[in-house]
């Protein structure tokens, strides 16, 4: 964990803390005044490599405030304070995708909340950049978070510092040109720039519909036209065909010749 007195610092702070080890960026917890931590989880070695990292951008800024480690956190301490994975699970679930995602990012903070509605409005007007969100973290802090390419939110930043400094007191900048995942999901967003998650389409149950019984068709009469029917050849029994076998035939007729012999 890392503690520092500034939105922008501490988001300068989780982004070196990520890319500088293998850790996993839990989230950011603010308890007023200014004051906010970052908390990251991994292996103790790339933790430890990660606070140092982080402490030294927050010093920085020169707005350091404290620094620690916790070797082996007890289950009831990860259940009570925001150190578990499963935070970020349930922010993931909640929060939609952003169409702002995968864009360097810019914040400005000041103290005093016109001071830092006249900066927003400057960055806008200066750059191709969109207004994501704004953080406040007690104090009178207050930070506008702009998104957009790298070119166009290092323009927006500087305007709107002169903008800020000419209304009120500016606090801090900070640009990051690639945010790392877990840094994504912990960062404010307007409900404006989320997409929530396409819903399936309701099952469309058909309403029974009373349909007629089908009646049968009258056919026309037809005529009665009368057939011939010619009688069936009478086949003879088995008793007429065993006494026609058995009659002897008729013995041959001997004519005389027709010719005499010389």
């Amino acid at each position: 964990m890392v503690s520092t007195r500034s939105f922008p610092a501490i988001v300068g702070t989780a982004d070196m803390m990520v890319k500088s080890a293998d850790v996993v960026l839990v989230g950011y917890e603010k308890i007023g005044a200014g004051y906010c931590t970052a908390i990251v989880r991994g292996r103790y070695p790339d933790v430890r490599l990660a606070v140092e990292e982080g402490a030294k951008t927050a010093e920085q800024f020169g707005q350091l405030i404290s620094k620690s480690t916790i070797a082996r956190p007890m289950p009831n301490l990860e259940v009570i304070f925001p150190l578990g994975s499963r935070l970020v699970e349930l922010c993931n679930q909640q929060r939609g995708y952003s169409r702002l995602s995968n864009r360097a990012i810019g914040l400005l903070e000041t103290r005093g909340f016109p001071a830092m509605v006249g900066g927003a409005d400057a960055m806008l007007k200066s750059a191709d950049v969109q207004l994501a969100a704004y953080e406040t973290i007690g104090d009178g802090l207050c930070t506008a978070i702009v998104r957009g390419t790298v070119a166009n939110v290092a323009v927006a930043i500087e305007a709107g510092m002169h903008e800020a400094e000419r209304i009120g007191e500016l606090h801090a900048v900070m640009v990051i040109p690639r945010l790392l995942e877990d840094l994504e999901n912990v960062l404010p967003v307007a409900s404006y720039w989320l997409d929530e998650a396409e819903q399936p389409l309701p099952v469309l149950v058909s309403s029974p519909v009373e349909t007629e019984q089908a009646k049968p068709i009258a056919l026309p009469a037809l005529e009665k036209v009368p057939v011939e029917i010619e009688e069936p050849i009478q086949q003879p029994e088995e008793e007429q065909i065993e006494e026609l076998i058995a009659e002897p035939l008729p013995a041959p007729r001997q004519d005389p010749p027709d010719f005499e012999l010389d």
